[in-house]
């Protein structure tokens, strides 16, 4: 019987507020080490919290998008435990009543259906300290800007059965908070990571006992400590071993998980109600208030690019990336209506491709929407080829100067003029009779030939399709 994994994932997702969860104090990344802090957030004596709001509107549209379950009244509890980074001895989370209940994240599994992931809660957490150990082997430096950073943890089913439906889902998430704006979501700042609960059974039997790999913080880390765990497990049990309850940590130098530390359950945290802050209550109006501000979502935008301007599913999966990239489309084609694919073409293939050489973000781009317009309806009007194109657009990256300036500046400007492609097409075939004759003979397969000879002296100029059509009249002779 073969084997089957089980995966359930933790998303710890940083909230993009101004201030921390509890206090005032900056969330602002990168900043001098401890300059980010105060007696709430240091955990000092008599100090009490008081809930940054918008951390919870911002939770609350999560959970709308996922068709989760808001409640009106959430509480906090205590998560107590030791640790350097974490001053107070504990966290303050959501155990026992969250603000987001159920809910579901769609994803495709490597089958290409569609399934869904179904959610267990998402709650809202403070997020510990760092210890850095850069500088010494021997000693641990601690950074408390980080403690009291808002966090939504959200926790699925264990409903993944495969390394790559758990890429999927992460995408799939990572994709959702920054179209919902209520997470940045950049994984190499830590703020979008994840624990892995990963554990493997014979088709048919109960769950397995699961390992839990800590703060894996890339899509390629977690599929690639997935298959290591999922691996590992099935030689232990064939081997004669048992699994354990642990909680792990991966090595992505060594590709390999190891041993942190036996896996704690509820009770060893000593949850208790939160006494220094009161019940978290959503009025019905604020409900509804933050209901009103949901953007249109992937999957909505998705369908929409299908059905309004023809696009392939593929195209309009790229294209729904990030908000500012469909933006970007939209703005596009508005400019250029003529050919809603061919913007899709350009903007996908030739503008996203340029920009990731120069690590440059759609919305960050030299070529505005606009500029781009500019370009297609420059290849639309044939005064240049696609071809000729593709280097007024590497001009317009480098220089900044508008595309009209370019082609004006460079004497690129598409020769259409018939009479003058008849004369550039005869001194070729003038120059090539021994090619001639053998075309003319039957030898079909020297036309591509001929074609780049007149390109070559024309120097690209030439219509292509004015070429193509004159040169099968002129070489039948």
């Amino acid at each position: 019987m073969s084997w089957e994994v089980v995966i359930g994932l933790e998303v710890h997702a940083q909230v993009n507020t101004n201030t921390k969860a509890f206090c005032g104090c900056s969330t602002t990344f990168g900043a001098t080490p401890n300059t980010q802090t105060c007696p709430v957030c240091l955990g000092m004596p008599g100090q009490l919290p008081v809930l940054n709001r918008e951390v919870a509107r911002k939770v609350a549209l999560t959970g709308m998008a996922i068709e989760g379950n808001i409640n009106a009244l959430s509480k906090f509890d205590r998560k107590n435990y030791f640790y350097p980074d974490l001053p107070k001895g504990y966290q303050i989370t959501q155990l026992f009543l969250p603000i987001v209940q159920k809910g579901l994240v769609h994803i495709q599994d490597k089958h290409g259906n569609e399934k869904s992931v179904r959610i267990h809660q998402i709650h809202i957490e403070e997020d510990a300290g760092k210890s850095m150990h850069e500088n010494s082997e021997f000693v641990s430096h601690i950074d408390l800007n980080r403690s009291g950073i808002p966090l939504m943890e959200i926790v699925s089913e264990p409903d993944m059965y495969s390394a790559d439906e758990a890429v999927a889902y992460l995408k799939s998430l990572h994709q959702l908070l920054k179209f919902l704006n209520t997470s940045n979501a950049d994984m190499e700042k830590g703020q979008f990571r994840c624990d892995a609960n990963v554990s493997v059974r014979r088709k048919g039997e109960p769950l397995g006992t699961r390992a839990e790999i800590k703060n894996i913080n890339s899509f390629r880390f977690v599929k690639q400590a997935i298959e290591y765990e999922t691996q590992r497990q099935i030689e232990l049990i064939e081997d004669g071993g048992t699994v354990v309850q642990e909680t792990r940590l991966w090595d992505s130098v060594k590709n390999e998980s190891r041993s942190m530390r036996g896996k704690e359950e509820a009770h060893d945290y000593r949850y208790f109600p939160e006494p220094d802050l009161p019940p978290l209550k959503l009025s019905d109006e604020e409900l509804a208030e933050i209901r009103a501000s949901m953007p249109e979502l992937p999957h909505q935008m998705h369908t929409r690019f299908v059905s309004d301007y023809g696009l392939s599913h593929y195209d309009a999966e790229v294209l729904s990336t990030s908000r500012d990239l469909a933006a970007y489309y939209e703005a596009l084609v508005q400019a250029h209506p003529k050919d809603p694919k061919q913007a899709a073409n350009w903007l996908a293939n030739e503008l996203l491709a340029r920009l990731k050489e120069i690590n440059t973000e759609i919305a960050d781009s030299p070529v505005s929407a606009s500029d781009l317009a500019s370009l297609l309806a420059r290849i639309s009007d044939n005064t240049i080829s696609g071809k000729i194109a593709k280097d007024v657009l590497d001009d317009m990256l480098k220089s900044g100067d508008a595309v009209d300036a370019i082609i004006e500046r460079k004497g690129l400007k598409q020769i259409t003029d018939s009479s003058a492609i008849d004369d550039m097409i005869q001194g070729v075939m003038d120059a090539n009779p021994a090619q001639l004759e053998q075309y003319r003979g039957g030898k079909d397969r020297l036309f591509g030939f001929f074609v780049g000879q007149v390109m070559k002296v024309t120097k690209g100029k030439a219509n292509p399709k004015m070429v193509n059509q004159r040169l099968k009249e002129m070489l039948k002779g």
